[in-house]
């Protein structure tokens, strides 16, 4: 009797789930789509700099400062965008202005 209440083919498992799930999902499924389509949506910036990229771009542009110091983490931003650079720093849009 125990063994026969642990064999999973004893249930039906289609009458678990309800028959509208699938067209349900459908929505939300489009809902969910379009609300990471706004999420990652960002401006272009006139500005040259690290991309968003969800918000994995201020992440890395901030480690990178705090890895490599401002001084080295400035070079290598203008080394690699130009005179003036947008990057992020503790969550904040922050420019880089050298020559």
């Amino acid at each position: 009797e125990v063994l026969e209440t642990l064999n999973p083919l004893h249930y039906n498992i289609s009458s678990l789930v309800p028959d509208t799930m699938p067209v349900a999902t459908v929505p939300i499924l489009i809902l969910m789509c379009f609300l990471f389509l706004i999420w990652n949506h960002e401006e272009t910036s006139s500005i040259p700099g690290p991309g968003y990229c969800m918000g994995i771009g201020p992440l890395i542009s901030h480690g990178r400062f705090l890895w490599m110091g401002v001084g080295n983490a400035c070079n290598y931003y203008n080394k690699t965008y130009g005179e003036f650079v947008r990057v992020w720093i503790s969550g904040e849009e922050t420019f880089i202005i050298s020559k």
